[in-house]
């Protein structure tokens, strides 16, 4: 029977990448092995041992293999022979260490063999290359995915989020692309949803940088036909999503559609802010129910619930507070297993805001009691914190992101 293995790589000794490329194709020619996938390479602080220690280099590897557990271990143990380790101090500097962390679902307590590995879910510079090629893999013992345990380990940290797949729709500027990026600097791997391809990918190449997955989706939320396409894309394009931020929204205050009409105006808001958020939602929340898991975040306004005189105050008080209704009712629609909560921004120094006029730029220091802008930096930090493991017990609420402005 072929069984799926998964394998810890580290060296701290000499060419580190050098023995680790030696490892895996020392693995690949022996009988009853075959090497799947490989995580990118990870440098990391030693743990333990002897002080003064040289960093190590990390990965994981998922193995198919027709060995039973304690031959595959041998397998191991000669690998790391050949490539000169040595065994002499605890947790000393070696050229290789190969560790063997799951062998399918088997729990395995021999005196020679421990499956899965004692203290895999207890080692960052384990699980976070392991949850790049397996984060929905299942901890025989502990009953919690790879993702889960990584995420306990990290949070806190700014990778927290390393093993999470996330779409962030309108991720091409302003609040949209700074959320995506600070994902991406948390780990999390990244699709990136815009209207115009030149746009987009100048947002995917500051994602990338962060060392993550990224990949783009083009589409046009007007047409509802797009909403579901989008979907259905992304979801089968990394088999699964878990965290999805519905960001896109009209810009009805900047260019040539601040001259609109109120009703064209209406019309542009009620499909992008409103009824593709809708769309979206209910599509990729019945995906996340029918998995188990999954984390939606809608954008709201925060003067949706205290008004704000004018044509764009109206517009977008009932666009937002749809959105932020409709945000509570979903909440309690994909409970216990998905999360939807909204952010409600308040005065963000976007592109409106950079050319507000001096009565605007009056007005937003006279309303925000910490005197200054928000911006979108910081919106997208809160949108991490919710999305995060951290926020496990948050549901069905309205972040206020607002600098206190109350009215």
């Amino acid at each position: 029977m072929t069984a799926t293995a998964y394998i810890a790589l580290g060296s701290n000794l000499g060419d580190r990448r050098s023995y680790l490329d030696q490892a895996l194709e020392a693995l690949r020619p022996r009988a009853g092995i075959a090497v799947k996938r490989v995580s990118a390479y990870h440098e990391t602080e030693p743990v333990g041992g002897p002080a003064m220690q040289g960093k190590y280099l990390n990965a994981a590897a998922e193995l198919s293999t027709d060995l039973e557990p304690m031959d595959l271990l041998h397998a191991l143990h000669e690998v790391e022979a050949s490539l000169g380790r040595i065994r002499e101090v605890r947790d000393g500097p070696r050229t290789i260490d190969l560790d063997l962390l799951l062998y399918e679902d088997r729990a395995i307590n021999e005196p020679h063999l421990i499956v899965p590995h004692p203290r895999m879910h207890e080692r960052l510079f384990v699980l976070e290359p392991l949850a790049e090629i397996a984060a929905d893999v299942v901890h025989p013992v502990l009953g919690k995915t790879i993702r889960h345990l990584c995420a306990v380990r990290t949070t806190g940290r700014q990778r927290d989020l390393v093993g999470f797949r996330a779409v962030v729709t309108g991720a091409t500027s302003g609040i949209g692309r700074a959320i995506a990026l600070e994902l991406a600097a948390a780990g999390a791997d990244v699709v990136v949803h815009g209207r115009r391809a030149a746009a987009i990918e100048e947002t995917i190449q500051l994602v990338r940088r962060h060392a993550v997955q990224c990949a783009s989706v083009l589409a046009d939320l007007c047409d509802p036909a797009c909403s579901e396409r989008l979907v259905k894309t992304a979801w089968e394009q990394w088999n699964g999503i878990d965290i999805w931020i519905n960001n896109a929204g009209a810009d009805t205050l900047t260019g040539e559609a601040r001259h609109w009409s109120f009703e064209r105006k209406l019309e542009e808001l009620w499909a992008v802010d409103v009824r593709a958020a809708m769309l979206l939602s209910r599509a990729i929340g019945q995906r996340m129910k029918a998995r188990g898991s999954g984390v939606i975040v809608n954008m709201g306004w925060d003067q949706a619930e205290t008004g704000m005189e004018g044509d764009s105050g109206q517009l977008f008080a009932a666009v937002k507070g749809a959105v932020m209704a409709f945000t509570r009712s979903l909440a309690l629609e994909l409970a216990p297993r998905v999360r939807v909560n909204c952010l409600a921004p308040g005065w963000i120094r976007t592109a409106w805001g950079e050319g507000a006029s001096e009565a605007w730029q009056e007005r937003v220091l006279r309303e925000t009691p910490l005197g200054r802008w928000g911006t979108a930096q910081e919106v997208a930090a809160v949108a991490h914190w919710l999305v995060s493991p951290a926020t496990a017990f948050v549901t069905g609420q309205i972040i206020r992101v607002n600098g206190g402005a109350v009215r």
